[in-house]
């Protein structure tokens, strides 16, 4: 499974741009690149469980696998999500699963270079590569509008 990998420099804090990641006020404004209405359930703590969603009950399923706030996060994703029911063990889940996706955000002359690393099943590639800049564009914009 390819890793794929985007970055954008943002002209703000790591911490201002860690909080229009994570929030659940700007979440699901940078989120809509691939899904509108897009939401989580949960907390950004390691170890901690999430449900990324649409919704309606359709999304994905993960675990916080670090946190170094304002730094680094990195999430494991472990299934899908279908109506409200996880799975993580049928033989479709299986094939791509564990999958990682990493943000890293680096303090440089007063601005923050956001890197994200994303792994990502061939058939789901396209969709990534013309959702992720979209994605980042909005957090730039977020962010700097914040800042």
């Amino acid at each position: 499974m390819p890793t794929l990998t985007f970055a954008t420099r943002i002209a703000a804090a790591p911490s201002r741009v860690w909080d229009t990641l994570f929030s659940r006020e700007t979440y699901p404004r940078w989120t809509a690149a691939f899904m509108e209405g897009s939401t989580f359930e949960g907390s950004w703590e390691q170890g901690s469980r999430m449900r990324f969603h649409d919704g309606s009950g359709n999304g994905m399923v993960a675990e916080i696998a670090e946190n170094r706030r304002p730094d680094f996060l990195s999430i494991k994703h472990l299934g899908t999500v279908n109506n409200g029911v996880e799975d993580t063990d049928s033989e479709e889940v299986r094939r791509w699963t564990p999958a990682f996706e990493t943000y890293t955000l680096a303090e440089s002359g007063g601005t923050t270079e956001l890197t994200i690393h994303v792994d990502v099943p061939d058939e789901w590639r396209h969709l990534m590569e013309e959702a992720w800049p979209m994605a980042l564009a909005a957090v730039k914009a977020l962010s700097e509008a914040r800042a």
